[in-house]
């Protein structure tokens, strides 16, 4: 059976998570990271020398980084619904989650570590400032992009690439960011769309930033 090293409240575990119950796929979890099994332990850098989670063991196949777990996982168990082959329409959605995981993180890390998880690394006002506002200015970049296609990022089906986009505009909507949030209705309908998914309650909701 597959086997997931990461805890729950890491957003990147939760990717992993939710490919799973999309892809009704049976999994084991164990609980590594802060505040459980410390990933600097040698049993765990054997198998991510960045001590990070989450860490995947599928049979004799050890994988880490969450885009490329979700991505493998998609290709492995009957997932081309949400990776495709086609070369074209597969870029679309390898274009969107990669630029969740470097535009959009970067935008909001500062701001989402000083204010809900109380980072005291993490405390300037005006660094809190200006990553809130570019985290809101990266989520209006995709406000633009779902008007576009009036449904799902990548096009009109739910593709991998939503998973970790609406993972993090769930992050941005419940952080109490310092600036006036924009009412994105474009947004708002993603999330209603998305909260139909399998998956989206147990591992997409406020109580899961």
């Amino acid at each position: 059976m597959l086997q997931i090293l990461g805890k729950v409240s890491s957003i990147n575990v939760r990717k992993v998570l939710w490919t799973c119950a999309v892809l009704q796929i049976p999994f084991e979890r164990e609980d590594w990271g802060a505040g459980f099994q410390s990933p600097s332990k040698p049993e765990f850098l054997a198998l991510n020398p960045n001590a990070l989670v989450p860490v995947i063991r599928d049979g004799d196949f050890v994988l880490w980084e969450s885009n490329s777990i979700i991505r493998y996982l998609a290709a492995s168990y009957g997932g081309e619904h949400l990776y495709p082959g086609d070369p074209r329409a597969r870029a679309r959605v390898d274009q969107w989650m990669d630029w969740q995981a470097t535009d959009l993180n970067r935008s909001w890390s500062y701001a989402f570590l000083g204010l809900a998880r109380h980072s005291p690394a993490h405390q300037d006002p005006e660094a809190i400032r200006a990553s809130s506002e570019l985290w809101t200015k990266h989520i209006g970049i995709l406000s633009q992009r779902l008007e576009i296609t009036g449904a799902f990022v990548a096009g009109q089906h739910f593709t991998l690439a939503d998973i970790p986009i609406c993972l993090s505009v769930n992050r941005w909507l419940h952080t109490p960011i310092p600036i006036p949030r924009p009412h994105f209705a474009a947004i708002l309908a993603y999330v209603n769309r998305l909260a139909a998914q399998p998956g989206f309650r147990e591992y997409c909701g406020p109580d899961m930033v």
